[in-house]
């Protein structure tokens, strides 16, 4: 998996409790994406709104703990949301 979804995926089974987020969750688990663009092609529009909230809290929480590989590797996804 590439490292970039790898810091994703463990962002987001934190937030597997809501559907959302588990469907994101288990598409990283499932799917073999050989790159962020790779997989955010296959989103639909309400997980892109949903990891779009959650990558701006994630960013922010990343930023505040100075973990700035963190940071650029969540930006990458974040970048290509929109």
């Amino acid at each position: 998996m590439d490292t970039t979804l790898g810091y994703l995926r463990e962002s987001m089974s934190n937030h597997i409790n809501r559907g959302v987020g588990q469907q994101i969750y288990k598409k990283l688990v499932k799917n073999d994406y050989k790159s962020e663009g790779e997989f955010v092609r296959d989103l639909n529009e309400g997980e892109i709104a949903f990891l779009n909230t959650v990558l701006e809290k994630e960013l922010r929480y990343a930023r505040e703990e100075q973990d700035e590989k963190r940071v650029k590797e969540l930006n990458e996804v974040y970048e290509l949301l929109f």
